[in-house]
């Protein structure tokens, strides 16, 4: 006996799934988005990050649905260029602190607007890109600035499946999400 169709467990408000309707593209910053903000250094200095597995499929997703995850951020570690390598993200920049050009660039080259872009950031540096998409998102441990400026502010916190949840937001506006869902019945 065939267990029945898998229904969605998620439910995000009307007014959010109309702002992310259009989103052809995400920002995402790094530290306290798709790792838990910590700082963690090896005896030879060198920076070790811990991903979320959760956040890693979610941008995978993205992909499969046309949505492009862009990361900019302002650090920069091999550890992060081997983890986005692995997650097929092809566009990201890294080291800036000024992202609001960061991300006009990658929208001109994308052929996008600010209206078909999303972003998630959890502090001041963040704020510009921000404000100018359609669309943002906060993790539920996001700096206070960042979480006023926020449309959602996620229950998880970020490095532990805030960016998933942001994910599994905008699958839903594309209207993908249970076609996706049903595919891992």
């Amino acid at each position: 006996m065939q267990r029945p169709a898998l229904a969605p467990a998620l439910d995000f408000a009307p007014q959010l799934l109309l702002k992310a309707q259009g989103v052809r593209v995400v920002f995402f910053d790094v530290d306290g988005v798709l790792t838990d903000g910590g700082l963690y250094f090896t005896h030879e200095g060198e920076v070790i990050k811990r991903f979320n597995t959760l956040d890693g499929h979610g941008l995978k997703l993205l992909q499969k649905v046309g949505i492009t995850p862009v990361v900019i951020t302002g650090r920069d570690s091999a550890p992060l260029r081997l983890r986005l390598k692995n997650l097929g993200v092809e566009h990201a920049r890294f080291g800036t602190e000024d992202k609001k050009p960061a991300a006009e660039e990658f929208l001109q080259t994308l052929g996008l607007d600010w209206s078909q872009a999303a972003a998630m950031g959890d502090d001041w540096p963040d704020l510009p890109v921000m404000r100018r998409a359609a669309i943002a998102c906060a993790p539920a441990n996001a700096h206070a600035q960042a979480q006023a400026a926020a449309d959602y502010v996620t229950q998880r916190p970020g490095g532990q499946g805030a960016a998933r949840e942001f994910c599994d937001l905008l699958l839903v506006a594309s209207g993908r999400y249970a076609s996706l869902l049903e595919s891992y019945a």
